[in-house]
């Protein structure tokens, strides 16, 4: 049994319940700290939620072997975090940019529990593993119209720099890190993207994974805000590419995925914040795209050095970043 009789019986209260007729497990959560389930009702206002379910004490293992207590500390911030942003950010997204909304969170010492509207009866039912470019399109008009509705936001409750591999929450990766040059430029292109003109909050995590389609594959929406937080959207953008892209791909797509990004960023912000300049956020991020890639290989080369992700595009691409860091003194 994925949960206990009083959960149960708080859920049948929350969504207005007669009886539950199925709980069927999504997936775990990562680094083995709970669950993540669907709960489908009879008699209720909604026909299913989506409940993750936290465990807040440290498990005795982790799947990369990165168990260690500051690893511990920084996943229960991420679990605060996520809960602060579906009770406080997640409803004054648009359909541009949705996400689930939040019928309850609830925080104690052992346990973090949200309650979430369920994608699959909201309209976004797939998940993919692959993509077209179209498709992948979809996802990055989704990270546009979020960075463009957030820009320039507070980010109160959230990471005060945003995605799952900042270099402040990442010292033990950095410390192993054999890249030598990359390892002595990591602070300052640290610097660099959390010090541009332009802030926004990114989503932290925006791989493929995280996007829930429509039917016709026309719309997205995108879940699990563990790493939100303040940061350049760019960040999101290099994430997302090298979670559904191939490095081959990459090479020949770059300009087109970037020209992309930015058209819609700017057709975004004409609708969502028009006393803001379009042209200076595309001026002060687009020479940031190889900088936060950059960024995310020096995590990577140090979590795990032999990952797929760590190829030709993202070296080259590295390299050049660390052989003009003096253009953004």
């Amino acid at each position: 049994m994925l949960i206990d009789h009083s959960l149960q019986t708080y859920l049948l209260s929350l969504c207005h319940a007669d009886q539950i007729t199925d709980i069927s497990l999504i997936q775990g959560v990562w680094g083995g700290y709970g669950e993540l389930f669907r709960v489908t009702f009879a008699g209720g206002k909604v026909n299913s939620v989506v409940v993750k379910q936290v465990n807040t004490p440290r498990p005795q293992s982790h799947p990369r072997g990165w168990n260690t207590s500051l690893a511990h500390q920084r996943k229960l911030f991420s679990y605060q975090v996520e809960s602060n942003w579906y009770s406080y950010y997640a409803s004054s997204a648009n359909e541009n940019c949705y996400s689930p909304r939040c019928l309850d969170a609830q925080n104690s010492e052992q346990k973090i529990l949200l309650v979430l509207e369920d994608l699959a009866e909201a309209g976004y039912p797939l998940v993919k593993t692959e993509v077209t470019l179209e498709q992948a399109k979809i996802c990055i008009s989704w990270l546009a119209s979020f960075h463009a509705h957030h820009l320039q936001e507070n980010a109160q409750g959230l990471w005060p720099i945003g995605t799952y591999w900042h270099l402040g929450t990442r010292p033990d990766e950095l410390d192993v890190l054999q890249d030598k040059k990359l390892k002595n430029a990591a602070g300052k292109i640290d610097k660099i993207l959390s010090q541009c003109e332009f802030q926004t909050i990114v989503h932290g995590d925006a791989k493929l994974a995280n996007f829930c389609f429509s039917e016709d594959g026309k719309k997205a929406a995108a879940v699990d805000f563990q790493y939100a937080g303040k940061g350049c959207g760019m960040k999101d953008l290099i994430l997302f590419i090298s979670s559904c892209i191939p490095p081959d791909k990459c090479f020949q797509l770059e300009s087109l995925l970037i020209d992309y990004y930015f058209k819609a960023l700017t057709e975004a912000l004409v609708k969502a914040q028009p006393q803001i300049d379009a042209e200076q956020v595309e001026l002060a991020w687009r020479p940031l795209y190889g900088v936060a890639w950059a960024d995310f290989q020096r995590f990577v080369k140090g979590w795990s050095p032999d990952h797929w992700k760590i190829n030709d595009y993202t070296e080259q691409l590295t390299r050049k970043v660390l052989d003009s860091l003096d253009q953004f003194e």
